[in-house]
């Protein structure tokens, strides 16, 4: 899989065609790997050089019969997968595993920069330093969708790590090479357009840094009130006096990625006041900060929801069964853990649970979904609801574990 992958779907509408995927997109090497796959919207491409016929496999299914042009050349089979997820592939020739990928993107229209859309504008790097976190320097982005009016309240979303949505389109790196585009900002154009979310201001924040010291960690993992009062004594006065933002919980949002995940839920769960809808992905409910007898990790949590007061929150979360086993914990189990917890106590949550890797493919693809479904119902004239449980999430049963790579 190539950059070109990414740099064709910029320049094709996918509401008006279909995408014209060539075999000279790929790039030899990866052909000839069985790594190369083109994809734009829900059109694929692989192609993969063999002594013999390959059988491809999608998603652990056989997809279709591969052919050959003229006898020579590679193996080529087009096809197209529902988008909205991710996916993955590996061929079978003569009996054995050959190349393939996990966490291949499927981008929907949403995704994409649309015609007749007008789009937002994304602010120039700004750095904010705490009292909170002594000599910590913070820097931040602010993305305003088109509709904005100062003279009406926004409502407001918070995203951690916040440089890696700060391309619209970018960054255009795929697996194995690294993660893949977030295209946030088309998301929120196209869906603020159509009214399916609120007109929000979205804050896109890194983690700090003291010196040279990187304070990620500190910040996103650590299970405590101090991170939730950095965002509201230090960050939010910053962006109240450049915008005007609406000052509930109802209207507040906050978003993360693996230890951003856990820091979501983990400033919701402090202040769900103030932050009353929760995107966690592939969260990082382990014990990265844990120190006994001192501080818990985040390993907790799935006791703390089953045990503590019910917070008053909305939660979409997801995980891969193949994400991360580390000394710290389990990433999958504790998600599982995480959603059994929530689902027993009857909050108002969503859980994808697909078949990925520690990596951003199923959350970028299902981004769309994910903050149609956190918005879903929202009312400007509100300033508070109270979030229960869905009828059919309530009526289906807990998730169960399955051993599936053992003899």
């Amino acid at each position: 899989m190539t950059t070109r992958m990414f740099l064709l779907g910029l320049a094709m509408s996918l509401v008006a065609r279909s995408a014209a995927l060539e075999v000279s997109q790929l790039k030899a090497e990866d052909v000839k790997k069985g790594v190369a796959v083109l994809s734009v919207g829900p059109d694929f491409l692989w192609a993969v050089e063999a002594a013999s016929r390959p059988v491809l496999y999608v998603d652990g299914q056989v997809l279709g019969q591969m052919k050959q042009s003229r006898g020579t050349g590679p193996w080529v089979y087009q096809g197209k997968l529902a988008t909205g997820t991710s996916h993955s592939f590996y061929y079978m020739v003569g009996g054995k595993k050959v190349g393939g990928l996990t966490d291949i993107p499927a981008f929907g229209p949403d995704s994409y920069s649309q015609p007749g859309v007008p789009q937002g504008k994304i602010s120039a790097k700004m750095v904010l330093e705490s009292k909170l976190y002594p000599g910590m320097k913070s820097e931040y982005w602010v993305y305003v969708p088109a509709q904005y009016d100062a003279a009406k309240p926004a409502a407001l979303m918070i995203w951690q790590d916040g440089h890696y949505h700060v391309e619209r389109d970018g960054p255009a790196q795929v697996p194995p090479v690294g993660q893949p585009p977030s295209r946030l900002q088309n998301v929120i154009d196209n869906l603020t357009h159509r009214k399916e979310i609120p007109v929000a201001i979205y804050l896109l924040i890194d983690p700090g840094t003291v010196g040279t010291k990187a304070m990620r960690s500190i910040q996103y993992d650590t299970v405590s009130d101090l991170y939730p009062k950095f965002l509201r004594d230090e960050v939010l006065p910053e962006i109240y006096g450049k915008y005007n933002i609406r000052r509930d919980g109802y209207s507040h949002a906050i978003a993360g990625n693996s230890s951003g995940g856990i820091c979501a839920f983990n400033a919701a769960w402090y202040m769900p006041e103030l932050f009353g809808r929760v995107l966690m992905r592939i969260p990082s409910f382990t014990s990265i900060q844990w120190k006994p007898g001192e501080l818990d990790g985040g390993n907790i949590y799935p006791f703390r929801v089953r045990k503590e007061p019910k917070r008053n929150l909305r939660v979409w979360m997801q995980d891969g069964s193949e994400d991360q086993e580390q000394a710290s914990g389990s990433w999958p189990l504790q998600s599982l853990q995480m959603a059994n917890s929530l689902k027993m106590r009857e909050y108002d949550f969503h859980f994808t649970f697909g078949t990925g890797t520690h990596n951003h493919s199923q959350s970028n693809s299902e981004m769309p979904a994910a903050l149609r479904w956190l918005w879903r119902g929202y009312d400007g004239a509100k300033t508070e609801q109270v979030f229960e449980i869905d009828a059919a999430e309530k009526a289906k049963p807990l998730f169960r574990v399955k051993i599936y790579n053992r003899d």
